[in-house]
């Protein structure tokens, strides 16, 4: 057992010869006591304590924080995800998934879709879903600007129809979204297909899904309507290719890039790419088109989703060749919608395609 000192009375409660005060024993020299602390170390010492104190004060008196902005940096969301029956960890098995490109500066297309073919509440959307076996989203990146992004967080709250990706949204950079789309409705979605469109064309989507549910013999697949053409290398021209002198003369065989389609395989191999692996060109569609060069896909060329007029077999209309999409798309849209061979016509079979 330690030693324990005991001090007797007499010890512990001497007087000094030389004052009448009681001076208390101490066991060790006076060497080995804690000086006392100068006056600035307990000044200081307060001044932290009561800063400290301001500043649970001022947490506990602040405002609450704002509501948590539409876009999540570093996520995909899909703003209808809540209206599944079945846990959002599960992914949507579906024919195909349908993306609709779209921009911050393009409210008036959204507006000409939703009055026509495009389901304008989510209880819609959902039954189009279950009848044809297609989802469809429109698709917007983020933007710097606080003013669209508020905008954009009341639209997605009324409609709840929209996939965001993160990748800023820029037209000179649709190479990027195109590829960014592709790996988003991958992760999000379990489907046979997916469908990029943008938001200039007038779509049965009654007719794409028979389509896509057509037998195939290639697990490969990019539909569209195939196209070549010469490369643009003048800097003054809208197509412009700043890396025209790596393709040649001729581009390689692509869809045009309203609308086209691939298979699950393909994007698959899209969503497991690494960042910075895939060459981008300055066009989107002739990017996506070197890629199906490289990746030994099926061309299945399509005339019906390019169709320039409304035809019993038409999938999706636009002005080709005189616009990538439709000229003036927020009027003629409905302007289509009330044609009945656009709107109302039949779906036909796939053996009658």
């Amino acid at each position: 057992m330690p030693r324990t000192t005991s001090l007797s009375s007499s010890s512990a409660d001497h007087y000094s010869k030389f004052k009448k005060t009681k001076t208390p024993f101490l066991p060790f020299p006076l060497s080995h006591q804690q000086p006392r602390r100068p006056l600035p170390i307990i000044v200081f010492s307060a001044f932290c304590l009561f800063v400290g104190i301001a500043r649970i004060a001022f947490s506990l008196c602040r405002p609450p924080p704002k509501p948590v902005p539409v876009f999540r940096y570093g996520c995909t969301q899909d703003t209808f995800s809540s209206f599944y029956s079945f846990p959002t960890a599960r992914r949507p098995k579906l024919l195909g998934f349908v993306g609709i490109q779209t921009a911050f500066s393009s409210s008036d297309r959204r507006a000409a879709l939703r009055s026509t073919w495009f389901p304008s509440d989510p209880d819609a959307l959902l039954r189009l879903e279950q009848a044809t076996g297609l989802a469809f989203r429109f698709v917007i990146g983020r933007s710097k600007d606080a003013k669209k992004m508020a905008e954009l967080e009341k639209e997605v709250e009324q409609y709840k129809d929209f996939m965001l990706i993160d990748v800023d949204e820029q037209y000179l950079k649709l190479p990027y979204k195109t590829l960014a789309f592709f790996k988003a409705a991958f992760e999000l979605f379990e489907a046979d297909y997916y469908v990029k469109a943008d938001d200039d064309i007038y779509l049965r989507p009654d007719r794409l899904a028979t389509l896509l549910a057509k037998e195939r013999s290639h697990s490969l697949t990019y539909i569209g309507c195939m196209k070549k053409g010469p490369v643009i290398t003048d800097p003054k021209l809208k197509w412009y290719e700043k890396s025209g002198h790596l393709i040649g003369s001729e581009y390689v065989l692509h869809a045009y890039g309203p609308i086209y389609v691939l298979s699950a395989e393909v994007v698959g191999s899209l969503a497991i790419a690494r960042n910075n692996s895939l060459r981008m060109f300055s066009n989107e569609d002739v990017t996506i088109g070197s890629w199906m060069l490289a990746m030994n896909v099926h061309h299945e060329d399509n005339r019906a989703i390019c169709d320039p007029r409304c035809t019993p077999t038409s999938i999706a209309v636009w002005d080709i060749p005189k616009c990538s999409g439709l000229c003036n798309p927020a009027t003629r849209m409905k302007e289509l919608h009330k044609i009945s061979m656009c709107s109302k016509s039949p779906t036909l079979p796939p053996d009658d395609r």
